[in-house]
């Protein structure tokens, strides 16, 4: 009868933790410490994985020991087994989150109206099994929604050429992945004069005395040759940070517009721009959500505004999903309007 060899020995995982342990410290008393275990069931581990490798892994050096070098070779690849298979706890980990997780999103209407519904139809194409919540936010009250934990994920915007008394100055508490640079428009309708009342426009002259001191100089510059002709128009103004906007970007013209309406419906202003109300500065989301079929619209030289998603702490798998297809709807619909 032909003798079959015995089969290999079957390392321990926790045993090659203890032994990683010892070579990353250099003593068996700093690896119980490190491993918050006690001394004796480090020397008992070891032991036992000295003899599952059926060789010698450390040696007395006077009052410590040292590895073998058979010891070392184990530890370095020890050190590698352990990664692959936390990696491998990871990755198992997402997966079960992503098949019974949640995300929640707050986010402003124009980006509810475009980036959001596709990111969650991919998301959940990907994760059928995900919940996703979503609450129309305006940036102010995501951030407080996401402090509170209400919510997951704040879908915010900063204008970043003009001064934004309200946008997110100190990011500290937020991880911020940033998702589209989203263009400023000038909305006009093609029949109608500029100024009010069929008035002249503003030429590029000298701001007149007693106009507003721009508030910084170099702020919205590349807009300003524009604004200025139409310093005699009627404007109508969105949402309170849009406003705060447009009245700097003016103000750096060296006016104070003459805001004739407000309000927060993209849909309403476009309507009234194109019956000859006056004229607007709407984002690019908003024009990609609803484009009226009188109005004109020009890129605003330099005008943006950044939209961003802002979460607390390592996000969830669920949370990071939502996030990244953001992200990439967000490089998608970068094309021009």
């Amino acid at each position: 009868m032909t003798d079959v060899p015995p089969p290999p020995a079957q390392l321990d995982l926790t045993r090659l933790r203890v032994l990683a342990a010892v070579a990353r410290t250099g003593s068996v008393t700093a690896a119980a410490r490190d491993l918050h275990y006690a001394q004796p069931s480090v020397s008992h581990h070891l032991a036992r994985l000295e003899a599952e490798a059926g060789l010698p892994l450390l040696e007395r050096v006077g009052r410590g020991v040292r590895l073998t070098e058979a010891g070392q070779l184990l530890a370095d690849r020890a050190e590698e087994i352990i990664a692959r298979v936390e990696g491998a706890q990871r990755e198992l980990d997402a997966l079960a989150g992503l098949r019974a997780g949640r995300a929640r999103l707050a986010a402003f209407p124009s980006a509810l109206a475009t980036l959001v519904p596709e990111a969650v139809h991919r998301l959940r194409a990907a994760h059928p099994a995900l919940g996703v919540s979503l609450v129309e936010a305006e940036p102010p009250e995501a951030i407080a929604a996401l402090r509170a934990g209400e919510v997951d994920v704040a879908l915010v915007f900063d204008h970043v050429d003009v001064s934004d008394p309200r946008a997110v100055r100190d990011p500290s508490p937020f991880t911020a992945t940033a998702v589209l640079d989203d263009e400023v428009h000038l909305v006009t309708c093609p029949d109608r004069p500029a100024g009010a009342s069929g008035g002249p426009e503003t030429p590029d002259a000298p701001e007149a005395a007693g106009t507003p001191e721009p508030p910084e100089a170099s702020l919205g510059a590349g807009s300003t040759p524009v604004l200025r002709r139409y310093a005699d128009a009627a404007w109508i103004a969105g949402c309170e940070r849009c406003r705060a906007d447009l009245v700097a970007r003016c103000a750096v013209a060296g006016y104070a517009p003459r805001i004739a309406f407000e309000t927060d419906d993209y849909v309403a202003v476009q309507a009234l721009v194109a019956a000859g109300a006056g004229v607007s500065l709407l984002p690019g989301l908003a024009l990609r959500a609803h484009r009226h079929p009188d109005v004109a619209t020009s890129v605003l030289p330099g005008a943006r505004r950044a939209v961003r998603a802002l979460t607390v702490g390592e996000p969830s798998p669920p949370v990071r999903a939502l996030v990244d297809q953001l992200v990439a709807i967000g490089a998608a619909d970068a094309a021009p309007v």
